[in-house]
């Protein structure tokens, strides 16, 4: 059986689901929204540069789930379905894991956003296979510490190898989709790498090894 992978951020999203909870959060006046901007967006910027410290952003990212009850959580988390993320849903992604789905394939979205936020985001692609960076939970509260691996560049690699012998399954005919240079360890790994609406370190190397380039956001 075929495994395709798909990275969620400016992949099958047409957005950044992490930097937009951000936002979303300054938005509602649940953080300080100056500093939480300012902040949320240095992240971003050193995540694109390929310099992110990905500990430190994670005690940033983590902290508002351990600051906030679990029930205004998952309001929260519903209002941002609807106003942030359901908008960057597009037929043409749609339409990639449709296609996948119809051939067979198991069906995988890793990213490094925390799973509270990308659980929901993957359901409403049907996509039953989450690896995602978890968040600590005690006691029925998020503690705002990570829980095991972070799901990020070389540990995407580490995380997909213990799931896979979980799972039982290879790389063998394997897809990943993504559009980083972040996650050219794992993309090195599979039988099809992908590179979606790449970034342009993504895409030089994608010219030069002779990988797919896919326009799923972009004309």
């Amino acid at each position: 059986m075929s495994l395709a992978i798909f990275d969620l951020d400016n992949t099958l999203l047409a957005g950044d689901s992490d930097y937009l909870w951000g936002q979303f959060l300054a938005r509602q006046g649940v953080v300080d929204a100056t500093w939480y901007e300012r902040e949320n967006s240095r992240y971003y910027a050193a995540y694109v540069a390929g310099t992110l410290d990905i500990n430190e952003f994670l005690a940033f990212s983590l902290k508002p789930l351990a600051d906030l009850a679990p029930l205004r959580l998952q309001q929260l988390h519903a209002q941002y379905m609807t106003e942030c993320i359901k908008p960057l849903i597009r037929p043409a992604a749609l339409e990639l894991v449709s296609r996948h789905r119809a051939k067979g394939a198991s069906l995988l979205i890793i990213t490094a956003t925390n799973r509270f936020i990308t659980a929901p985001i993957a359901q409403a692609f049907g996509i039953d296979h989450l690896l995602a960076t978890d968040p600590e939970m005690l006691a029925g509260r998020y503690t705002g510490k990570v829980s095991g691996v972070p799901c990020f560049r070389e540990g995407k690699v580490t995380r997909l190898q213990h799931w896979l012998a979980e799972q039982q399954q290879s790389l063998t005919d394997s897809w990943f989709y993504s559009d980083s240079h972040n996650d050219l360890p794992l993309l090195n790994q599979v039988t099809h790498p992908v590179a979606v609406d790449p970034d342009p370190t993504l895409r030089e190397v994608a010219n030069q090894r002779g990988w797919q380039i896919l326009a799923l956001h972009h004309d």
